[in-house]
């Protein structure tokens, strides 16, 4: 399904690079450290690197407080950022017209979490012990309540690329006619169970993660929100085009050639009618496990080309999993905001030490890279899961469809 013209027209963001469109674009962009925080507590045996909100996020309003946890204070502190625009939103076209997709993995895990072992302690689970909590519907169905929608609502679950089919998702609900603009996006917050799940699959790093390299043995994991409105009718970054793809090769390895990562990307060209060409920059999946980095080099070659700028930013925000193809379509987005000036691009930062093993692929390593000035960009963002569920976005800026092959 064509996508038709569809905007991206407001961005709400927190994650380890920082709280908004300013201290993230210092962070991404500039020389502001990302908040990638060597913490305990989260593995039993030892501190381990995670991306960090370092912001406490504020509680909920009292009239939403039956679904006060983290992972939805993160996610209002996102909204906040935007909440003008979703106001004006609702006065144009009003709430019944109005969806939610969030996607997320960990929900409020972390409080079912510390509950269950208040319960097993004392016998009784605490007052506050909501089981809606846990649920992975619980951030869409807070940010329905928040501003009292009335459109579709529901939370995608996919693992690592789960807010990046949001952007599908939202494309057809507008695209069928059910809804006029779409709350989408991302959130997931720190918890035990994930890190220690992650550790036990020997996929953590020993330190700060290294995409890319020789040396690269795991990932960070890490936390943030980002939220966009998704409509016809404004803006000026566009949603060109989205391609899923489902490889199912293993439950929690990629198909080693890169053949899910790589249909994914040609869906995705092909859904937004581009060329390999027309592709200026992507963000890699990048998350600096073995088996994940050699196969979407691969791929990239395969689909794109070897020249195509690319990093992986994963170093500066950690893997914020449900979160990650929100955070990582954030990037774009304030890369295409610049692009008339030069879009500049996030850097990769690794140790250098090049893998024979992979394809030799065009890493942005050097600080404060631009583009030339373009009035019309494409970029794309890849987010594997997994089971094989791959997803690839493509956004612009400057395009008219006619124009496109």
């Amino acid at each position: 399904m064509t996508l038709g013209s569809l905007y991206l027209s407001a961005l709400g963001i927190v994650s380890a690079l920082g709280t908004g469109i300013d201290e993230t674009r210092a962070t991404l962009f500039g020389d502001r450290p990302a908040d990638m925080i060597a913490r305990d507590g989260f593995l039993p045996d030892r501190a381990t690197i995670l991306g960090t909100v370092v912001t406490d996020p504020a509680p909920l309003p009292e009239n939403l407080a039956r679904h006060d946890t983290h992972n939805n204070r993160l996610l209002w502190a996102a909204t906040r950022q935007i909440e003008t625009d979703i106001s004006d939103l609702i006065a144009d076209i009003g709430r019944a017209r109005i969806g939610v997709i969030i996607g997320t993995s960990t929900s409020g895990i972390e409080e079912g979490t510390t509950d269950y072992e208040a319960a097993l302690d004392g016998g009784a689970f605490p007052e506050t012990f909501l089981y809606s909590h846990q649920e992975i519907g619980s951030p869409a169905d807070f940010l329905r309540d928040a501003f009292d929608l009335g459109g579709p609502s529901y939370a995608i679950s996919t693992a690592c690329s789960s807010s990046a089919k949001g952007f599908a998702a939202g494309a057809r609900l507008i695209n069928t006619g059910l809804c006029d603009a779409v709350l989408v996006g991302g959130v997931d917050s720190l918890c035990r169970l994930t890190v220690r799940g992650f550790d036990a699959l020997q996929s953590v790093s020993n330190g700060l993660c290294n995409p890319m390299s020789l040396n690269r043995d795991g990932i960070n994991i890490g936390e943030g929100a980002a939220l966009f409105i998704l409509r016809r009718d404004a803006g000026d970054i566009e949603l060109l085009g989205v391609g899923e793809s489902s490889d199912a090769h293993h439950p929690n390895a990629p198909h080693p050639d890169g053949r899910g990562a790589a249909m994914a990307m040609q869906n995705a060209l092909s859904n937004a009618k581009l060329k390999p060409s027309d592709i200026a920059y992507i963000n890699l999946h990048g998350t600096a496990t073995p088996l994940n980095d050699g196969m979407e080099a691969r791929a990239v070659c395969d689909v794109l080309g070897a020249n195509v700028p690319a990093s992986s930013t994963k170093p500066m925000t950690g893997h914020t999993l449900g979160a990650a193809g929100a955070i990582e379509a954030a990037m774009l987005w304030l890369s295409l905001c610049d692009a008339a000036d030069g879009a500049p691009l996030p850097r990769h930062i690794w140790d250098g030490a090049t893998d024979p093993e992979i394809p030799d692929i065009n890493l942005v390593t050097r600080p404060g890279t631009k583009l030339p000035p373009s009035d019309r960009l494409a970029m794309m963002s890849n987010s594997f899961a997994f089971g094989g569920s791959n997803v690839s976005v493509i956004l612009g800026r400057g395009w008219n469809r006619g124009n496109r092959a």
